[in-house]
């Protein structure tokens, strides 16, 4: 007689998933040789604020679900010697260090193809030989979440570990807003957390169940890798990470976790507009020269008040 083993309790989550399969049409032309998640905010590209946020909250294996044509990641994990040789010839030690820290040592990188395009949760599901039978982190590199704080996988982490619960990640959202995201409902809200009782992929806002919506940061029980092999396609012919999220909660706490940070949409162009902004006027060696070149621009357009 055998029995199933249990997924084992939320302490360290040690992997993380970033579904990177995504050809970014709403960046065309830029897109077309570039991924968007390598788009820059400042110095960095969007992948490496994901995957910093990821190892500050302690994931030391990085799991990269990507399509076969999209080689720039990899290449920007991978090590480049002949650069860092060059740098080092020429003693410039602090941009070698930029450059070795891209990926520190102890953490390492796995690439998994996602053959067809088949939604979050197929892409989700393609990284399941690498989790295996662990809780594990998903980030969507577009939601970029600004914090001077612990970042917000960081708290979720913490949350799930107290809660020995999956953690979803939610902000509010305008109600005619919520065609656009996963919607939840929770039981009564405590201390930035709730219960989800129900979980809706792109209501209308007639149907939507509250304005609470699903942003791009989840700490799972490797038990939704089971719900996402029988989930079928739901909206857009894609099998959907919220619909077998939604099976979770039927027969297991997940928590709903209003994170503490500002979220930008980085995939939209205003989203990453404002997001360039934020971290200019946050960076230690721009900042002043940041506020000065928007004011000047600010006057040249006529805008006397922001």
């Amino acid at each position: 007689m055998t029995t199933e083993m249990s997924p084992p309790a939320f302490g360290v989550v040690r992997k993380a998933v970033f579904p990177v399969a995504g050809l970014g049409t709403r960046f065309l032309p830029a897109t077309k040789t570039v991924p968007k998640e390598m788009l820059p905010v400042i110095d960095r590209p969007l992948i490496q604020y994901a995957v910093d946020e990821a190892i500050a909250a302690g994931c030391d294996t990085l799991v990269f679900v990507t399509n076969r044509y999209k080689h720039a990641i990899a290449d920007y994990f991978d090590k480049a010697y002949e650069l860092e040789h060059r740098l080092e010839a020429s003693g410039k030690d602090e941009l070698l260090e930029i450059v070795r820290g891209v990926l520190p040592s102890h953490v390492r990188a796995v690439f998994v193809t996602q053959a067809e395009a088949l939604g979050l949760g197929h892409a989700v599901l393609c990284a399941k030989p690498v989790v295996g039978n662990e809780p594990f982190a998903v980030l969507l590199p577009d939601d970029l979440i600004w914090n001077r704080g612990d970042g917000a996988l960081k708290q979720m982490c913490d949350v799930a570990s107290s809660s020995n619960a999956s953690v979803i990640a939610v902000q509010d959202v305008p109600a005619e807003q919520t065609g656009s995201y996963g919607i939840v409902a929770t039981e009564s809200f405590e201390n930035r957390r709730g219960r989800i009782t129900a979980m809706v992929e792109k209501p209308r806002p007639a149907d939507a169940p509250s304005t609470l919506a699903v942003v791009g940061r989840y700490v799972l029980s490797p038990r939704v890798f089971d719900l996402l092999e029988s989930t079928r396609p739901g909206a857009g012919g894609e099998i959907q990470l919220t619909d077998a999220i939604a099976r979770l909660a039927a027969e297991d706490s997940v928590l709903a976790y209003r994170f503490q940070g500002t979220r930008f949409d980085c995939g939209s162009h205003i989203g990453l507009v404002e997001a360039t902004i934020r971290y200019a006027l946050d960076h230690e060696k721009i900042s002043e020269a940041t506020r000065e070149a928007m004011q000047r621009a600010l006057d040249e357009l006529g805008v006397r008040e922001v």
